[in-house]
């Protein structure tokens, strides 16, 4: 069977599982990288073709700045904030380009990820895998993945037996009473394709309010696999599955209005379980050679939340998805000229229901939606120097009105080296269950009668190679309007709702991203991000206007040794203020974060490596009232065989 696959990606992960793990760099600015989130053919798009803004972060990088969860390697990506409310295992979210959390499509392996009740995707109980990839693709993607893609498209993949090899393990242990461990094992044989890993981590964490004095601890554990097997040379078979669970303290927030630290964060008995399911089974066939290729998936997602409080049942909900989709590509064109036809179609029912101790019977009924998808995309490259992408998506929905949307892309390369960038496009986001039906009627009413968000923007930008390649610079201008933006009513207070503005909240700003790869031994990924997001003429919460990181690594030609330092900057930003009436936001300070790794061989498959997190003690909040770590540190061993 012909599959066509990146070289680059490849590469990479046989560096990154191999017992000497930094021999030898991936260029991850590789002209020839294959994005595969660009496009719902299973071929990918090359990236130096593509309009649409994308960042790739790869496996020896991960490895470099020892990623343990997602979420802080997310802080390195341009156009890109993140919240964390406290420590470990504290809520986490995402947003792009100024959009909302909710409206970062998020992709596990193909899956979709988010909660269906929420209706969007807690970073928190994601850990990093021994040999993962990460693409994140900004701006209205719609066109491809429907709903939930308006600010952009995070694509988490973890690699297959046959791209990394070998058994890895490692294990550590730290500041705050953490410890971890996880384990890797793949391969590939007589067209069998395997590969199983797990990972868990535990802290017995820090306080995060601000006046409290218990620590929040987390205990946050995964399992996952990926299996295919190869039944005749165009015929595959494929499974994914994977686990996550996460338990973690939590802090109460004081509305007693006679307390002087109403509306903070207090020290309370409270604790949550959160469980996600997902799998995938599906089959691929390729006719005329390879010109003409067939996928059909069937993917569940089963989640399932539940807080307590003095160890009594308080709250939860649970949620599923089934989707079923089926995706058929036709190349045709010579060496020159290639052309990409694609057709979708996918099917997804999602079923809600929110628990509680003292919920009624309508608060506590089963609801459930339905949509079905149909997208039509071509895609045109000219050797190495043209890409023009253009996409259609059609959306019918039970619940809420029909939607059409678009993206086009296009991307020209000058025999300078300078490439020119652009693309435009529509999203649109439908209303959860959470903001329909609401959970608590004392405080929180839903409003059915919500309609979708929708969204509309453009980029155009400028990459610059130098040294071969070696060096890619990029400066990239983006523009986007969202209209009937879902937003929190508290004028009923203590009552608040869901509501539609009638007015357009707008986002702009500049993204700056380098990316080099010098000497096989040092590699600089450095971004910046201006961000203008204003929400009724008012700049949002939780979206600095100014973000950079710098991560720069030198890896020893003999790989003896590696070492990293990380310095990641976030901005002033307001957050919403429950601590005093008629004053309803706060300014958050800026901070900078430093973080230093490094790793030593000591046989050829054995490392000692060892890290350290805010190395200058910064104190800080991502979230109003909610206290972050200080400084930790880590050490540890890690094996491949």
């Amino acid at each position: 069977m012909r599959f066509i696959v990146s070289h680059a990606a490849i590469a990479a992960a046989l560096l990154a599982s191999a017992p000497s793990a930094f021999a030898a760099a991936d260029d991850s600015t590789n002209a020839e990288e294959i994005v595969v989130t660009a496009t719902r053919a299973a071929s990918g798009l090359p990236r130096d073709q593509l309009g649409t803004s994308v960042t790739v972060v790869q496996p020896v990088d991960m490895e470099l700045r020892q990623t343990r969860l997602v979420s802080d390697l997310l802080r390195d990506i341009p156009g890109l904030a993140v919240s964390r409310a406290g420590t470990v295992g504290g809520f986490t979210e995402v947003r792009i380009r100024g959009a909302e959390a909710d409206h970062t499509l998020v992709l596990i392996d193909g899956m979709e990820a988010s909660d269906p009740f929420y209706g969007q995707f807690d970073f928190a109980s994601l850990i990093a895998d021994e040999v993962a990839r990460v693409e994140v693709l900004r701006g209205q993607q719609s066109a491809l993945y429907g709903s939930d893609a308006i600010g952009g498209v995070i694509n988490y993949i973890t690699l297959s037996g046959r791209e990394a090899p070998g058994v890895r393990g490692r294990t550590e242990g730290g500041s705050f009473g953490s410890y971890a461990a996880s384990a890797r094992a793949a391969g590939y044989a007589d067209g069998f394709d395997y590969a199983v890993s797990a990972g868990y981590q535990h802290t017995d964490g820090v306080p995060t309010a601000r006046f409290g004095t218990r620590d929040i601890g987390a205990a946050n554990a995964a399992v996952s696999g990926r299996f295919s097997y190869e039944v005749t040379e165009n015929f595959r078979l494929r499974a994914i599955g994977r686990y996550a669970r996460v338990k973690a303290d939590v802090n109460d927030q004081e509305f007693d209005f006679a307390s002087p630290t109403y509306g903070f964060v207090i020290d309370s008995d409270d604790d949550y379980t959160n469980r996600m399911l997902y799998g995938l089974v599906g089959a691929d066939l390729s006719l005329l050679g390879g010109a003409w290729t067939h996928a059909l998936s069937v993917q569940g997602t089963d989640a399932r939340r539940r807080g307590y409080s003095g160890g009594a049942f308080d709250y939860g909900d649970d949620g599923s998805r089934i989707k079923g989709s089926y995706v058929t590509a036709y190349h045709f064109g010579n060496d020159r000229v290639r052309h990409t036809l694609t057709g979708a179609a996918d099917f997804e029912r999602e079923t809600f229901r929110n628990r509680g101790a003292f919920l009624s019977p309508a608060q506590s009924a089963e609801r459930s939606t339905e949509n079905t998808g149909l997208v039509a995309q071509y895609d045109l490259l000219v050797g190495e120097t043209i890409g023009v992408g253009v996409a259609v998506r059609y959306d019918d929905n039970n619940r809420f009105d029909d939607a059409t949307t678009y993206r086009l892309q296009a991307s020209f390369l000058l025999d300078s080296g300078t490439r020119l960038h652009a693309a435009t496009g529509s999203g649109t986001k439908n209303p959860g269950i959470f903001e329909l039906y609401g959970f608590d009627p004392a405080n929180f009413q839903g409003n059915p009668d919500l309609k979708p968000e929708h969204s509309r923007g453009w980029e155009a930008g400028v990459a610059q190679r130098l040294l071969g390649g070696r060096i890619v610079l990029d400066v990239t201008y983006f523009s986007s309007t969202l209209t009937d933006e879902i937003y929190t009513d508290f004028s009923g207070f203590p009552i608040s709702t869901p509501r539609n503005r009638t007015t357009e909240s707008e986002q702009d700003g500049v993204e700056i991203s380098m990316q080099a790869v010098i000497d096989e031994a040092w590699r600089v990924f450095a971004s910046y991000t201006y961000l203008n997001a204003k929400e009724d003429g008012v700049e949002e919460i939780r979206r600095p206007p100014n973000v950079a990181s710098l991560n720069l690594s030198y890896v020893d030609p003999d790989d003896r040794f590696s070492a990293t330092v990380t310095v990641r900057c976030n901005g002033e930003t307001f957050d919403n203020n429950f601590t005093h009436f008629g004053d309803a936001r706060v300014r958050l300070a800026s901070y900078t974060l430093v973080n230093l790794a490094g790793d030593a061989r000591i046989t050829d498959e054995l490392r000692l490596f060892a890290r350290v997190e805010n190395l200058f003690d910064e104190d800080y909040e991502d979230v109003y009232t909610y206290r972050t770590a200080g400084r930790g540190a880590f050490v540890g061993l890690r094996a491949g065989f």
